[in-house]
């Protein structure tokens, strides 16, 4: 049976706001659900709404930076801890994170915290935030933003909505307090708009005052409620007095701080705001402008969705608001929408609500992150290492690392995870993952000492094609941790070239010594027993890349319409590599897109998997092209641009991570063979080979290709049969491992 904690909710204070609310709101509920909880803040207007819910509530002074202030709360703050005998401290905000985490190194409770927001990270304050065992975000972009500036592991950060309560934002409420109070008429063309009244949040109610005397000529029996208070509401409340006056009525009605807001949203026929108010107000049925100090998106419709979940109805990242688009959209939905009109708006915001954000759905995910830091606190971390040819620029090679990390994760969120790479800090902003300096041999060899399994892979580590160096660094990786008494992997590699028969020795011995081996192809197999490893545990998977997922079509094409790369035709994805001997390989293959491009009417698109050199070869064939070419974008991540190939009509490609990107999202792929391991994917896809760099014919290779566009279907049918398996293959890695560690 779950246990069912005592959790202490930390936060500044309780003043009118979206994170106040959420806190409010997930409280409650996890009330409900049977979970006993007190809350700690400064005060302010909710303290009655969550005590008639039966939640105890204690005054703190979070909402201040001072010293004394903040030595004064760790003083309260221990005291409830130990008089509420509370199990997991949940901190909202920077101070009650910041004293909570000073409290955490004394007292034995469990630590989890919310982002709300971003935060500013200058002047040191990055290094006064702390983000607890667990993370719930409460958007995906606010979980990039943890990952990039803090550099948190993105398995311990559980992303989450802004759940809304459904019985109290509803078509039901009629809001007759609020028009009795105000004297509102049934017959008025009523806006309502709901924020804080900050200098950083009020840009929108502003810019609705500015322009009230326009909108009174174009929309007749005009009314504007305003809600929220802040540092900007008495200007404010004077700029609207002075429109009042001008009017000869009382046209805008500045309310403050107010708890009700249930009601004052019933009265609009049209509501305007951002984040959580937004979604408010798409509870109770109305249709929505989402506009604020960030951006602009307009009137909610269900082509909206997307963009508005991206940045959790913020705005974060788009066009910014003005006058004129405000004006604009709010004369066409009150003048130009039918009734029946606005009832569908409302009706479908409703709807996104119920499948969306959901109260309860958002008590879930806090339990989750509860259970998640819960289960880490009370059993010893396993610790994993990783070591494989990561931090380099290669998306082949990160997208290893990235399925490995995420798949150890996902099975069991108690295994702490290290990755010895290069360029550390930016492997470590860019991913989320914890990392060791591959070249620092006194933390190499540290974190080897300390770890309970190292993992040596995937990808092609063991060869000597590129350098001996390369294959005497991993075998001496996997030698010390098998000095230590450490267990060893080495998962999903791919075996060779070893030419040198010195080398060859070297991995027969050291890998014979391996707890555990996978390998991503049989060709693999067959060349470890032809140098004489015996090693019984070896198991034929499939590349770990089989079970990472891309981003979502419609981000994809965003992107790739951000760079200026035209839709109006498919796109034919190209990845190329420089290779020995390559430049009459490298002009031949210009003349082959540019028929790609002439004759079957695409648009080729390079796509650069390691930067920057196959950036520079790729510039080298488009400067041989006579037709138009684009490159991607050099520094998305492999997420991102597995995404994009998944737009893409057909890949043709030199690289294997380009062909695996292609197969896992079911895009025809024809590979050019520089190495025997891209001739063996090839024929486990069963996809045509469009010839070896060093012998081609591209008259028959054109003419493969010319048969993918005309029969795609016939291809993408052959794709789903042979990939499913590698998929099902590829998932036996995670099981190997995690019965090795836990044996």
């Amino acid at each position: 049976m779950q246990k069912k904690y005592t959790v202490l909710m930390a936060l500044m204070g309780l003043e009118i706001g979206g994170a106040e609310t959420h806190v409010v709101e997930l409280s409650k509920q996890l009330n409900k659900d049977g979970y006993r909880i007190v809350v700690a803040s400064n005060g302010g207007v909710y303290v009655k709404e969550l005590e008639q819910a039966g939640i105890k509530h204690y005054k703190v002074p979070m909402n201040k930076r001072s010293i004394p202030d903040m030595r004064k709360s760790y003083l309260l703050l221990e005291n409830i801890i130990k008089k509420e005998n509370i199990d997991i401290v949940h901190a909202h905000a920077r101070i009650p994170s910041f004293v909570c985490a000073l409290l955490k190194r004394k007292m034995n409770f469990t630590f989890v915290t919310t982002a709300h927001w971003v935060f500013y990270t200058g002047m040191g304050l990055k290094y006064l935030t702390n983000w607890g065992q667990k993370v719930v975000a409460v958007s995906d972009d606010i979980k990039d933003y943890l990952i990039k500036n803090y550099g948190i592991d993105r398995s311990n950060i559980f992303v989450t909505i802004n759940g809304i309560d459904t019985d109290k934002f509803s078509p039901d409420k009629k809001g007759e307090s609020v028009i009795k109070e105000l004297g509102l008429s049934t017959e008025e063309n009523r806006i309502v708009y709901v924020s804080r009244m900050d200098e950083d949040r009020s840009l929108v109610a502003e810019q609705l005052i500015n322009i009230t005397e326009e909108l009174d000529k174009n929309i007749g029996k005009l009314r504007i409620v305003i809600a929220g208070g802040g540092n900007s509401f008495q200007r404010l409340k004077e700029k609207a007095d002075g429109v009042n006056k001008r009017l000869g009525r009382e046209c805008i009605s500045m309310l403050g701080a107010r708890t009700d807001i249930n009601e004052i949203v019933a009265t609009g026929k049209l509501f305007i705001g951002v984040s959580r108010a937004a979604l408010e107000a798409m509870a109770a049925a109305k249709p929505v402008i989402i506009a604020g100090n960030e951006g602009y998106i307009g009137i909610f419709k269900e082509e909206k969705l997307e963009e508005a979940q991206e940045n959790n109805f913020c705005c974060r990242g788009c066009e910014l608001s003005t006058e004129e688009r405000l004006k604009k959209d709010i004369v066409y939905a009150l003048n130009e929408l039918t009734e029946e009109n606005i009832n569908e708006l409302g009706r479908y915001g409703r709807e996104v609500i119920f499948e969306y954000y959901s109260v309860s759905k958002m008590a879930s995910d806090c339990v989750a992150a509860y259970n998640a830091a819960w289960e880490e606190s009370k059993y010893k971390r396993k610790n994993v290492l990783m070591s494989g040819y990561y931090g380099f620029n290669n998306a082949g090679d990160d997208a290893i690392l990235l399925s490995i990390h995420s798949n150890i994760r996902k099975m069991n969120r108690n295994i702490n995870v290290s990755v010895l790479a290069n360029n550390p800090e930016q492997t470590k902003i860019k991913y989320g993952v914890k990392v060791v300096n591959r070249y620092n041999m006194i933390s190499v060899l540290n974190s080897i000492r300390k770890c309970d399994m190292l993992i040596s892979g995937g990808g092609s580590l063991l060869q000597d094609r590129t350098s001996t160096r390369s294959i005497i660094y991993y075998l001496s990786i996997i030698r010390c941790a098998k000095l230590f008494g450490k267990k060893v992997m080495l998962y999903a590699n791919g075996i060779g070239p070893v030419t040198k028969q010195q080398n060859r020795n070297l991995v027969k011995n050291v890998v014979n010594k391996a707890d555990i081996i996978t390998l991503r192809e049989d060709n693999s197999l067959e060349e470890l027993r032809n140098m004489g490893v015996t090693n019984k545990n070896t198991f034929v998977t499939a590349d770990p890349v089989f079970t990472l997922d891309g981003i979502s079509r419609e981000k994809a094409v965003k992107m790739i319409s951000a760079q200026g790369i035209p839709l109006d035709k498919p796109i034919v994805g190209v990845s190329v590599r420089n290779w020995k001997d390559s430049d009459r390989f490298l002009d031949d293959f210009a003349g082959l897109c540019d028929r790609v491009a002439e004759e079957l009417g695409r648009t080729v698109v390079f796509v650069s998997m390691q930067v920057p050199n196959d950036a520079v070869v790729s510039r080298l064939v488009q400067s041989r092209m006579k037709n138009k070419s684009y490159i991607l974008k050099e520094d998305a991540t492999p997420f991102e641009t597995m995404g994009m190939i998944g737009v893409m009509d057909f890949v043709m490609s030199m690289r294997l991570h380009t062909l695996i990107f292609a197969a896992r999202q079911r895009v025809p792929l024809v590979g050019f063979v520089y190495d025997p391991k891209i001739e063996s994917y090839l024929q486990k896809f069963d996809m045509p080979s469009g010839g070896s760099v060093n012998k081609y014919d591209f008259e028959k290779s054109f003419e493969i290709i010319k048969d993918i566009s005309i029969n795609r279907k016939s291809y993408v049918d052959r794709l789903n049969k042979s990939v499913a398996v590698l998929e099902e293959l590829a998932e036996k890695n995670e099981t190997y491992l995690i019965n090795l560690l836990g044996e």
